[in-house]
């Protein structure tokens, strides 16, 4: 794939120890970053823009998915038709992008890096319990490390897709439920050195995320008027 034609998007909230190191490694293999600084109260900001990157920094605090959500809709506006997520933590390796990007010119509009020896008990858990109540052809379900084609991205950048709070079982759910072509490859990743997973810092942590995507798994995982949901979604029906 032609790297300019590519956007990295990666949402970061107090990641100023890592992210730097991260946006340098990414601009220096030639590809354009937009961090979503997630209301950080450090210099996230500011040591990402001196790295390289294009900064956001909304005025309120969005959560994972909707801060990554406002960097995908500002790389559609800059005119970018694939886009990577990234974690801020430093977990995932620039190298790897080339396997997502096999994977997408094989026809798929979302690849996922996949790495299931990491993680601990509570990720392991809520992996097994969403691969099995919505039948998703994903083993690494929480990956941030993701890869988003045109179709995907004018999925995920509607209003449909606001209501989501993480970036997995929903944006999985809603785009296998609208025939687009998913994908998983194994990628490495490297331990979080710093800091704590927003979903899996604790027990109770886990126990709403297993709530709330369980919920959203209820809800829209087999939708009874396909059509509908469809046509909700502006123009994504002549994707069928």
């Amino acid at each position: 794939m032609d790297k300019s034609s590519i956007c990295i998007v990666i949402p970061a909230m107090n990641e100023e120890l890592t992210i730097g190191a991260i946006v340098s490694s990414i601009v220096n293999s030639g590809y354009e970053v937009i961090v979503v600084n997630d209301f950080s109260i450090d210099d996230t900001a500011k040591v990402a823009a001196k790295a390289g990157a294009k900064v956001m920094s909304p005025i309120n605090n969005l959560g994972a998915w909707k801060a990554t959500q406002a960097g995908l809709r500002y790389a559609k506006k800059l005119g970018f038709n694939v886009v990577i997520t990234m974690d801020a933590d430093g977990q995932h390796d620039v190298n790897d992008i080339k396997y997502l990007g096999d994977a997408y010119k094989q026809g798929a509009d979302i690849v996922v890096g996949n790495c299931t020896e990491r993680g601990s008990t509570g990720r392991h858990i809520a992996w097994s319990f969403f691969k099995t109540i919505n039948k998703l052809p994903i083993n690494d379900i929480t990956s941030g490390f993701r890869l988003y084609s045109e179709k995907a991205l004018h999925c995920l950048t509607s209003r449909e897709a606001t209501m989501f709070e993480y970036q997995c079982v929903g944006v999985l759910i809603m785009m296998r439920n609208l025939n687009l072509s998913v994908k998983e490859v194994a990628v490495s990743m490297s331990e979080r050195e710093t800091g704590a997973s927003r979903i899996f810092h604790s027990w109770l942590a886990v126990a709403y995320y297993l709530l709330y995507s369980g919920l959203l798994s209820a809800t829209k995982a087999f939708p009874t008027k396909k059509e509908r949901y469809l046509n909700r979604l502006t123009g994504l029906n002549d994707f069928e």
